[in-house]
């Protein structure tokens, strides 16, 4: 598909719990700062708080649970049909919890922030603090959040952008994540912005960011 580049990013975002980082792009829409359009919020469970967040600010929201579903494939059908019915542009998972296999149409714009520097402390069963904990565990002294494509497999993707964050000898679990988290805030909408302004190229598993500004495509 053809944007202009003046024209805001369609986007949906998945969520599973408070959707923090939802709010987050939703402020900074409001305030003229974040260049999308949330079409659509879509949870695996009625009990995500983030839901209220899109029905507060008139977005729409669907819910799928994982269990109504027979596969991996099935559900993640269900999920980018949504999202196509909403003609979003790409799809930013925001603490989405469950593995759903990107279709190929969708191959390229489906975006993921990991509160670690990946390759390091991710994969299956990394999320939330656990990934802070397993940090500490190791007596790494770097850490930070990655934001990256998604692929067939949790926290693979092609890297798109990383910011690291100091870990500090009195840290726990909670103070750590809290740390990541304010930088997540920041991460994420300035990769939607490079995405809005046509500046990112994806080949294979190399990731580009361009200086000029091209027609999204």
């Amino acid at each position: 598909m053809s944007r202009a580049q003046t024209d805001p990013l369609r986007l949906a975002v998945l969520i599973s719990g408070s959707g923090r980082t939802l709010k987050n792009f939703i402020d900074l829409a409001a305030e003229g700062n974040l260049p999308v359009d949330i079409r659509l919020v879509v949870s695996n469970t009625e009990k995500a708080s983030g839901l209220q967040h899109a029905k507060t600010a008139g977005i729409s929201t669907q819910v799928f649970p994982r269990d109504a579903y027979d596969s991996d494939n099935a559900f993640g059908a269900a999920v980018f049909d949504a999202c196509r019915a909403a003609e979003v542009d790409y799809v930013a998972m925001a603490g989405f919890l469950k593995l759903v296999p990107v279709p190929e149409d969708f191959a390229g714009r489906v975006l993921n922030i990991h509160p670690s520097l990946i390759p390091a402390f991710c994969g299956t069963g990394m999320y939330g603090h656990h990934v802070h904990q397993a940090v500490l565990d190791h007596g790494a002294k770097i850490t930070g959040c990655t934001v990256h494509f998604v692929d067939g497999q949790y926290d693979h993707g092609p890297i798109i952008w990383q910011q690291p964050v100091p870990v500090f000898d009195d840290d726990s679990a909670d103070s750590l994540a809290a740390r990541v988290f304010e930088t997540e805030l920041e991460a994420y909408p300035h990769v939607l912005k490079l995405l809005a302004a046509g500046k990112i190229k994806l080949n294979g598993r190399q990731v580009t960011i361009s200086t000029r500004s091209s027609t999204r495509s």
